[in-house]
């Protein structure tokens, strides 16, 4: 399968072989994600730089844990931030990640009215 989002770009999309796919893509559900990953850690960028911080990394690490049943939705996600910059403090961070998680990130803010999401971050090196 291939999405084309209507900014056109596309990524490929499969299942695995016992599914009936070919696994030649990322699976659906991965997506969900990796789209909430990806949007959070934007956010954190963003909310960073516009408070004049700077930021040489910003990585997120997704945990996730799904229902044992049909529909196998997520039940519960973790993001777990690592952060680096120049005169980085814990406090700019935790605000950054906290805004991202209530107020900004829509496929967080959406993913969480069904799955309970936690967060935390650590500063890090950047070399």
């Amino acid at each position: 399968m291939i999405g084309e989002s209507p900014s056109g770009h596309a990524v490929v999309m499969d299942g695995p072989p016992e599914h009936g796919g070919r696994n030649l893509g990322v699976r659906p559900m991965e997506m969900l994600l990796l789209g909430m990953g990806g949007c959070s850690e934007f956010d954190v960028i963003h909310i960073l730089r516009r408070g004049r911080h700077e930021v040489s990394l910003c990585e997120v690490e997704l945990t996730a844990e799904r229902a044992e049943t049909e529909p196998k939705v997520f039940t519960r996600i973790h993001a777990h931030f690592r952060v680096a910059g120049e005169g980085l403090t814990e406090k700019a961070v935790a605000r950054a990640v906290k805004l991202s998680a209530e107020k900004f990130c829509s496929a967080s803010i959406m993913l969480g009215a069904m799955a309970e999401i936690t967060h935390d971050f650590e500063l890090v090196s950047a070399s």
